[in-house]
């Protein structure tokens, strides 16, 4: 290892706690680079996984790669009830049980409170995006900023870029997983239309966060990344909407590989940036 990366890594703290969530204590991991102080800004962030699987040793390369930006932001990710476990809403009432409790707890965390930005991938990004509904609907906790990595924001799979994986042999197993997620996420058929289950499909959409939205070329999620970044325009919503190169797909963490590439991380320090520039929540 380089004397340059050995210098980062000194300067990297991660250290594991518990948050609350909305059924009791849930795992979860904080990152704090550079200089101890209390910084401005928490990026709280949910894994990927389908919502039946996924933990936070799947992700830790892109959250260090994250608390390390040039902006050097609080990283706190945790975990949630899995839909094995639980389905809808168990995840969603966890994600915005662990706002809460991150505001409430913000001194023990090192934040000074200012500014709350949701982040997450796949999954962990529909959480992020359901915060942010959730956090308007439920009067807090205010969040500057959203940023939805590869979201999965359609259980209908009604977009051409899911559509079309079918027809292709090598990214057909990527459609199906995301169809057999959101079978045991959304058992109730009632649920999939939710606007806390299907943000893309949600009806109200103003008054929200500031959103950067990321997704990537040949993947199945992409049409549904970008439609909601669109709606979210049209809202009224400050939005950027970024296509990536093509991740790995056949390696379960070929989402999280793509996240970590200088592209992704290049367009989450710029969004970062203008957040502080905004100040306050």
């Amino acid at each position: 290892m380089s004397a340059v990366l050995e210098a980062v890594d000194r300067t990297l703290k991660v250290r594991e706690l518990e948050v609350g969530g909305a059924a009791g204590p849930l795992a979860a991991r904080l990152y704090a680079a550079g200089p101890a102080a209390k910084r401005d800004m928490l990026v709280v962030y949910f894994h990927g996984g389908g919502f039946d699987s996924g933990d936070l040793d799947e992700c830790d390369d892109f959250l260090r790669s994250l608390a390390e930006c040039d902006h050097l932001p609080l990283v706190l990710a945790t975990t949630y009830t899995l839909a094995t476990v639980s389905p809808f809403p168990a995840a969603v009432e966890d994600a915005h049980a662990v706002l809460q409790w991150a505001k409430k707890n913000k001194t023990k965390l090192g934040w000074n409170g200012k500014q709350m930005v949701t982040a997450g991938i796949e999954a962990g990004a529909n959480l992020a995006a359901v915060c942010a509904l959730m956090s308007r609907d439920r009067g807090g906790p205010a969040l500057a900023g959203q940023i939805l990595v590869m979201p999965m924001l359609d259980p209908a799979l009604s977009t051409g870029s899911m559509r079309q994986m079918t027809y292709c042999a090598d990214r057909e197993k990527a459609a199906t997983v995301c169809a057999a997620a959101y079978r045991g996420y959304l058992p109730h058929a009632a649920d999939r239309s939710h606007p806390y289950a299907a943000p893309l499909h949600s009806s109200r959409l103003k008054n929200l966060a500031p959103a950067l939205i990321l997704s990537a070329e040949d993947d199945p999620l992409r049409d549904e990344a970008e439609q909601y970044g669109a709606k979210l325009i049209n809202a009224g919503i400050c939005t950027t909407v970024r296509r990536m190169a093509a991740p790995d797909l056949q390696d379960p963490n070929g989402r999280n590989e793509c996240a970590c590439k200088v592209q992704a991380m290049l367009e989450i320090s710029s969004f970062l940036a203008r957040l502080e520039g905004r100040g306050g929540a």
